[in-house]
């Protein structure tokens, strides 16, 4: 078990749909915006499928969520977002995706890549099922952290571009259960909640919806004496 990292220089962080790293990772992201990390943000999906709303159309939703994940950055202090727009929905762990995420490994050079778990499938305590798509973009993320954006001699056209090969640091995957690495959020929960507020889309921001939020990261913090927490499984390259 280990907690906070050395606040990282640069981080990239990779995800399905826009909101999917600001739930799980926003405190996380906050402090180490306000402490002067350069964070980029790299969305894989247009985000057009979430909505129950009768009214709603794919091409109306993906405009509406890129806005709300632009909105929520900016109260985070992300630096970069990057969308790739690949259909929500349908995200597959296949080469062209594998590529996208190395080439802005390759441009960011970040030294910390945060993603999604892709081995969590579901869950019967909380009756969860993970999204198909935070997997694929999970796993394609690991792919292009080990070895494809480390190892030069994939992806040539990259160096031909100046994209030479990059070895990230750590990694961090998001865990759903059981985390292993534990970031504290106390001071930044405040800002977490304001950007959850970005996404009206989504979620009705009442109090109702605060307190679900405050009592999860209070949850995973009290295994480990935080008063509120975000929890990771983390790997070190050596």
């Amino acid at each position: 078990m280990t907690k906070n990292l050395t606040t990282p220089k640069n981080v990239l962080a990779v995800f399905a749909h826009p909101d999917d790293m600001d739930f799980s990772s926003s405190g996380t992201i906050a402090k180490w915006a306000k402490k002067g990390s350069i964070i980029t943000y790299l969305v894989c999906t247009d985000g057009s499928k979430g909505s129950d709303d009768p009214k709603m159309t794919s091409r109306k939703l993906s405009l509406i969520r890129k806005k709300e994940q632009l909105k929520a950055a900016k109260i985070l202090g992300v630096k970069n977002v990057i969308f790739l727009t690949h259909k929500d929905g349908e995200l597959v762990v296949n080469m062209k995706l594998k590529e996208d995420i190395s080439k802005v490994i390759r441009q960011k050079k970040p030294d910390v890549v945060i993603t999604l778990d892709p081995t969590f499938l579901y869950s019967t305590k909380r009756g969860f099922v993970n999204h198909s798509d935070h997997r694929a973009a999970g796993q394609a993320a690991i792919d292009a952290v080990f070895p494809l954006a480390r190892d030069r001699l994939n992806f040539p056209s990259h160096e031909k571009q100046g994209l030479l090969s990059h070895k990230v640091k750590t990694l961090l995957l998001v865990a759903m259960e059981d985390p292993m690495h534990y970031e504290d959020i106390t001071s930044t929960l405040d800002i977490k909640f304001r950007t959850l507020k970005a996404y009206t889309s989504q979620v009705t921001p009442d109090a109702a919806f605060e307190k679900r939020v405050r009592e999860r990261c209070k949850m995973i913090g009290k295994k480990v004496g935080f008063p509120y927490a975000e929890g990771f499984k983390r790997i070190e390259f050596s």
